[in-house]
Order: structure tokens, then C-alpha cells, then sequence
């Protein structure tokens, strides 16, 4: 693989945006074991709030994805392997990473929930900063000028 090659996987991984889209592996061999992916995070996903005792069953699946990850990566970065081949890694990578987010998000706001909470905050704020600049209040609009 060329040194351009290398440079251009290695970005592609490290996008923040680089899962979108992207679906979760079905399978996918970490630490010398096939793992059966996506099964494994739909079923955590399912449940409301992830129980005591399978707590340490992801965080150590967590850990396990995190060292997959890294290795992958290091396999890449030398440039000894074939591009098609670190193509390959680079989309494992990338499930991967796609895995760990469906993962850490566990028991709090999805990405797309935190992000309307946001938008709907942001346009409180401009509304409250429009009627303080028009000088409304909340019993309707200030009349100003002369009275009657």
C-alpha cells in the first residue's frame, strides 16, 4: 500500500461523521473470537436499563472492541498490507466504532433525542432574546408612544 493509500484509511477512520450511516457488523472476529455483533447489541439495546450483573458483560465487551479497534488500526498505519486489505480493516474499524456508540449511549439520550433537546432550548433562548429586544413581556406587546 502506498504511504497515500495509508494516509487515506487513517483519515477515514478517525472522521467523526465516519458511522454515519453505517450499519452495525453481523459478525466480526475480536481477539481471536467470532462475535456475533450486532445480535450482542440489539439484545443490550432492547432492554430499558441494562441490569447489574450484564453491566461488566459489556464493559468488557466495550474493552474487547476498543483493543480490536486499536490493533486493526496498527495493522493499517504500517502500509505493509495491501490496500484491499486495509480497505477492509478500515470498514471493520468503522462497525466497530459504530458498535461502541450504540454501546456507550446505553441508558441515556440517543444522539438524534439530545440533539432536538438542543435545537428546542436554542430556540427558547432566541424567542426570549427577541421579546426582551421588542420590549414584550409576557401580557402581549408594549404599546409605546402617546396615550389617549
Amino acid at each position: 500500500m502506498q504511504e497515500y493509500q495509508c494516509k487515506q484509511l487513517l483519515e477515514r477512520i478517525g472522521r467523526e461523521s465516519a458511522t454515519v450511516g453505517v450499519d452495525i457488523p453481523e459478525r466480526i472476529e475480536v481477539q481471536g473470537t467470532e462475535v456475533e455483533l450486532r445480535e450482542f447489541v440489539f439484545e443490550i439495546k432492547r432492554r430499558e436499563t441494562v441490569p447489574a450483573g450484564e453491566r461488566e458483560r459489556v464493559e468488557q465487551a466495550k474493552r474487547n472492541l476498543r483493543r480490536e479497534r486499536l490493533e486493526r488500526k496498527e495493522r493499517i498505519e504500517p502500509g505493509e498490507i495491501p490496500f484491499e486489505e486495509g480497505e477492509r480493516e478500515a470498514d471493520a474499524i468503522i462497525g466497530i466504532d459504530r458498535a461502541l456508540e450504540a454501546l456507550e449511549n446505553l441508558g441515556g439520550p440517543s444522539v438524534e433525542a439530545e440533539a432536538e433537546r438542543q435545537a428546542t432550548a436554542d430556540t427558547r433562548r432566541w424567542m426570549s432574546f427577541l421579546k426582551q429586544a421588542l420590549g414584550d413581556d409576557d401580557d402581549g406587546p408594549q404599546v409605546r408612544g402617546r396615550g389617549p
